[in-house]
């Protein structure tokens, strides 16, 4: 089965773009004001405007005010949503909208009864475990903690880089991988030719 790829972190239309004609499936927007890739919704919605069909752009939260989500849903007419603090399957259902929940690889966590605590969830993102930071630190995991029952079913994320990320998906076969300090030039300024190599990387594993 094809292995969906997310590229996050999208700051300008360019790098949006890029990603796109690279074979994206997913953009995603960091709305998260410590991050260095955070987005404005002015600036996400124009981006989105621009994007052809097909491509699912997806807004990422951190124990985000229900009200200033909503507000940003309206704004941007984002498709998906991301979680990545602590919030309940009932909160995040709440937004009558698909959702994913990031769920952090913390030493000792039984990942798989966290993962089936999110039952509305569209899907489970299992990301590096940094305490204090709730994603986006560059960090990978030991890819073999993740429960052999739901690998397929999983996103994965945490240090993927185009130099890794075939291992990544010959190890765990996951439905998606998801990337983004991976392919930046800069922080929140893709690098085109690390793009690429990413995506022809999960293909040729795909295709093998």
């Amino acid at each position: 089965m094809k292995t969906r790829i997310k590229i996050c972190g999208i700051t300008n239309l360019e790098d949006a773009l890029i990603a796109v004609a690279a074979g994206a499936d997913s953009l995603g927007f960091v709305f998260y004001g410590p991050s260095p890739r955070n987005v404005s919704p002015a600036i996400a919605a124009e981006i989105i405007s621009k994007l052809p069909p097909f491509v699912t752009t997806t807004a990422l939260f951190v124990n985000e005010d229900e009200a200033v989500i909503k507000e940003i849903m309206l704004k941007t007419g984002i498709d998906l949503l991301q979680f990545h603090g602590n919030e309940t399957d009932e909160f995040c259902q709440q937004f009558a909208r698909p959702y994913i929940k990031a769920l952090r690889m913390k030493p000792g966590a039984d990942i798989e009864a966290l993962a089936n605590s999110y039952s509305g969830a569209r899907g489970i993102l299992l990301d590096a475990y940094r305490a204090g930071v709730p994603g986006g630190t560059g960090e990978s995991f030991d890819w073999e903690r993740i429960p052999q029952a739901i690998r397929s079913e999983i996103i994965l994320a945490g240090g993927l880089t185009p130099e890794n990320v075939a291992d990544a998906v010959q190890t765990v076969s996951p439905y998606a991988v998801d990337v983004s300090g991976g392919v930046e030039a800069s922080k929140g300024k893709k690098d085109p030719v690390k793009v690429n190599r990413f995506v022809d990387e999960v293909l040729r594993v795909d295709q093998a």
